[in-house]
């Protein structure tokens, strides 16, 4: 197995890899406009195979979203999640400038959280502050 890293990633393998961790797929045209419009996307791959995806979603200045770490199930536990996390994680410090800081969001998946919190970030709800939450908006 030679695992290599990638910035592109096409829309029939990323919902793919949605599909693999249980997650509805994305319509193509707005997952499409999903992924050019990130900040930054790694893939990992085994050969030809797409078997990884983790994405940043960032202004430039101060609020970045880290969304969809997602690692084909017979992948996992092999390193390619925390990687990919990796590099997403470098390349915001390497934007970083004396004075600066950069909030990251994220929403882990139920029972993932043991996953990020290797990476420093910290669990909500906590007392001072409310619950990540979220919500689909649907067009008719």
């Amino acid at each position: 197995m030679n695992i290599t890293y990638r910035n592109t990633i096409t829309v029939e393998d990323y919902n793919t890899l949605r599909k693999s961790a249980g997650w509805k797929p994305i319509h193509a045209e707005q997952a499409a406009a999903g992924l050019t419009g990130s900040a930054l996307i790694v893939a990992a791959a085994d050969g030809m195979k797409t078997i990884g995806t983790a994405r940043l979603v960032w202004d430039g200045g101060y609020a970045a979203l880290i969304k969809d770490v997602l690692v084909l199930p017979e992948y996992q536990g092999q390193g390619i999640g925390t990687e990919m996390m990796n590099c997403i994680m470098n390349f915001l410090r390497e934007k970083l400038k004396p004075g600066y800081s950069i909030q990251i969001d994220m929403m882990a998946a139920f029972s993932k959280e043991g996953f990020y919190e290797k990476f420093s970030f910290t669990s909500r709800p906590r007392e001072n502050r409310g619950a990540g939450m979220d919500m689909w908006l649907k067009g008719d």
